[in-house]
């Protein structure tokens, strides 16, 4: 079977869910509470990503490691029904590197990936959750025992540390290094 050529191309397919339904039984009743005490709060709330299927776990992962000069092209393993070529090739037939890792850098442009991505994520496994959350002004929100905080703090984001505190009472652990990521793990 012919390889299609990586690019721009490959973004839409294998899409990520954007729906609690497809998070793991558990972790889905964890989060859609810890959702529902936000937006009772007045949070506003944009979920990003929930379940990744693993090949575009994939794709992400190995566009973003051949654009940043970790990996050639040619040295990227294959992957069960993900039929495509990372190396383009010249009329004579001979690699071109520039057009290769310039479909690679599309490739991470195109997913707006930020950092490197896991070929492990708990995103595959329907455990983790990339999510911004914002309000204007003191927060009060239930904690999961059914006791308010007021968050008074900056910044008024999912960055804010008062709010990683209230989410590890749902059981949504927040990554510290990764904006967007909540996770049963904080991984």
């Amino acid at each position: 079977m012919a390889r299609e050529l990586s690019g721009v191309g490959w973004v839409d397919r294998f899409p990520t869910s954007r729906s609690t339904d497809t998070l793991v039984d558990g972790f889905r009743e964890k989060c859609e509470a810890f959702l529902a005490a936000l937006e009772d709060a007045g949070a506003i709330v944009t979920i990003n990503a929930t379940l990744r299927p693993p090949e575009r776990a994939y794709l992400m992962h190995w566009s973003f490691v051949i654009n940043t000069g970790e990996v050639e092209p040619d040295d990227v393993p294959e992957h069960a029904g993900v039929e495509i070529d990372w190396v383009h090739r010249k009329s004579n037939g001979s690699p071109d590197l520039p057009v290769s890792l310039a479909a690679a850098a599309a490739m991470v442009h195109g997913y707006g990936i930020a950092h490197r991505p896991s070929l492990t994520s708990l995103h595959i496994f329907g455990k983790a959750i990339d999510m911004s959350v914002e309000w204007t002004s003191g927060l009060k929100i239930k904690r999961k025992n059914g006791t308010k905080k007021t968050i008074g703090s900056l910044p008024r984001t999912g960055l804010n540390h008062e709010l990683w505190a209230v989410g590890a009472t749902y059981g949504v652990l927040k990554l510290a290094s990764d904006a967007p990521h909540w996770s049963s793990t904080g991984h």
